[in-house]
């Protein structure tokens, strides 16, 4: 969500890819360069940047209730904590999965009218990312966009206003300075191949 990027940013890429289903676009952190890679998480310490959509894990919004995947390994009936307390009253971690999934259901609309508005100025581009580590693998990660800068100077005085006005400026100066953070990434996993 748009609301996430100044966290993720300090620590991961934002990226915009593409929905393979239905093409529309959608904003991602990168935590690795191949499926299942989590390049921020550490066996001795909690990951700097959890997204919200990763936080809800589990808990899910149907209309105005909040339903859970019984199937979903964060849940048992007998390990864990509670849902709700002796009173039958939301427990502190159902608590915290309400603000988790309000801030999903708020953030969403907010990202899509940032995505459109992107897309309508004609600022997305696409962008290859192709990394060398030190085992020898090459790795081309392709279906990654992100904001041109050229397009952005390119744009009338109102339309950047627009933008300012909108919160958006600073949404794409996030975006775009969190690209720093694929050599972070590829410096990270170096270090754990040469741990292996």
């Amino acid at each position: 969500m748009a609301s996430e990027f100044a966290a993720a940013a300090a620590s991961c890429p934002i990226f915009l890819v593409k929905n393979a289903e239905t093409g529309a676009f959608y904003a991602g952190a990168m935590f690795g360069f191949k499926p299942g890679e989590n390049l921020l998480s550490d066996e001795n310490d909690s990951p700097p940047f959890r997204p919200l959509d990763q936080l809800r894990e589990g808990f899910y919004v149907a209309d105005s209730d909040i339903a859970i995947d019984v199937a979903n390994p964060r849940f048992s009936e007998n390990d864990g904590e509670p849902l709700f307390d002796m009173d039958g009253q939301p427990a502190e971690i159902l608590r915290r999965m309400q603000r988790v999934l309000a801030g999903l259901v708020n953030g969403k609309p907010e990202t899509e009218a940032f995505i459109a508005t992107l897309l309508r100025l004609k600022l997305v581009e696409s962008v290859d990312v192709t990394l060398k580590f030190d085992d020898g693998e090459r790795l081309a990660l392709q279906g990654l966009y992100t904001v041109s800068l050229d397009a952005l100077q390119a744009l009338d005085d109102a339309e950047v206003l627009e933008l300012f006005r909108k919160g958006y400026l600073q949404l794409i100066y996030t975006m775009v300075g969190s690209l720093k953070q694929v050599s972070t990434l590829a410096h990270r996993r170096n270090r754990r191949l040469a741990q292996v």
